[in-house]
């Protein structure tokens, strides 16, 4: 099958294109740089050079595809709310219009938990929780308003995965920026990090949406997790030991946190996931798309201490 598939030279996409060139299928990925273009042909994809914005660009990218994978995005903390809004969101819908004019089936899109935060925690959430555009945080609101205009789109059956927390070997986001928090002293636990969370390891984020392709229900949403809540203190601490860093001791009030992102000292998305619960219910992901984890915690983790 002929696959096309944005945000190839990332995190996610990068895992995902191996699945697809070893399960044999010809994939076409979207590169806006030399750099990413060298990357997807390293991984097997054929490179089309173009933009989220350039819709001839995504037209040809597409053009010959019965299937989409969309993984570009603009990740946390990393622009302002017009740049989260024009890519996430706009970015989106030039994906969706040029699939859909190039004839594309099925377009399955990697959305996140971050489209239900708004400042509360997400206490075993699942799929009729809803969705958040207007969240105080930019990339939630840009996620959850890009997962609408997904979910809403004629023309081609579209899909949603929702992983959270991604992480292991390859990860471009969150272990170097907890690296780079730790060593340059700007890390602290809010609130003394105990509450649980929900992660997804790049492996099992992959899984899900190979099967979400294969036999997610048109228009509908579904969580993936490792399938097991952990402890965010102990989890961070453990994905910080497999870089040779000791667990950091600093920790500061929850009260304290949000007098921060109030004066703009702190990104609000960075707290929130640092400092509040997420937990979710992968029940529709089990029973609808026969999801199972395919790669455990321990498994993970001690491919990052062999990788690092």
């Amino acid at each position: 099958m002929d696959v096309f598939v944005t945000g190839g030279s990332g995190f996610v996409g990068a895992a995902l294109i191996r699945r697809l060139v070893a399960d044999g299928h010809a994939v076409r990925a979207l590169a806006r740089s030399d750099r990413a273009a060298r990357t997807v042909v390293d991984l097997g994809a054929t490179a089309v050079r173009g933009d989220l914005d350039d819709a001839a660009s995504l037209r040809e990218a597409a053009r010959g595809a019965e299937l989409a994978f969309h993984s570009a995005a603009r990740t946390p903390g990393s622009g302002s709310r017009a740049e989260f809004l024009r890519d996430n969101v706009n970015g989106t819908l030039g994906v969706l219009e040029a699939c859909r004019d190039a004839g594309v089936r099925r377009l399955v899109h990697v959305g996140s938990e971050a489209g239900l935060r708004n400042g509360q925690p997400l206490v075993n959430v699942n799929e009729t929780v809803a969705l958040q555009p207007n969240s105080k945080a930019a990339y939630a609101a840009s996620k959850a308003r890009a997962e609408a205009a997904v979910l809403g789109f004629d023309g081609l059956e579209t899909v949603v995965l929702r992983p959270c927390m991604i992480w292991g070997r390859g990860d471009t986001t969150l272990l170097p920026s907890l690296v780079s928090a730790v060593r340059s002293g700007k890390f602290a636990w809010i609130g003394g990090g105990r509450q649980r969370v929900d992660a997804t390891h790049v492996d099992n984020v992959v899984e899900g949406l190979v099967l979400a392709a294969t036999k997610g229900r048109a228009g509908q949403a579904y969580f993936v997790t490792d399938g097991q809540p952990v402890v965010f203190r102990e989890f961070v601490a453990e994905l910080l030991a497999t870089q040779g860093i000791p667990e950091p001791a600093r920790s500061i009030p929850g009260g304290l946190a949000k007098i921060a992102v109030a004066l703009g000292a702190v990104d609000r998305m960075a707290a929130w996931v640092s400092g509040q619960e997420c937990t979710i219910d992968i029940a529709k992901a089990r029973s609808e798309l026969g999801y199972a984890p395919v790669r455990s915690l321990a498994d993970g983790l001690a491919e990052l201490r062999e990788s690092s």
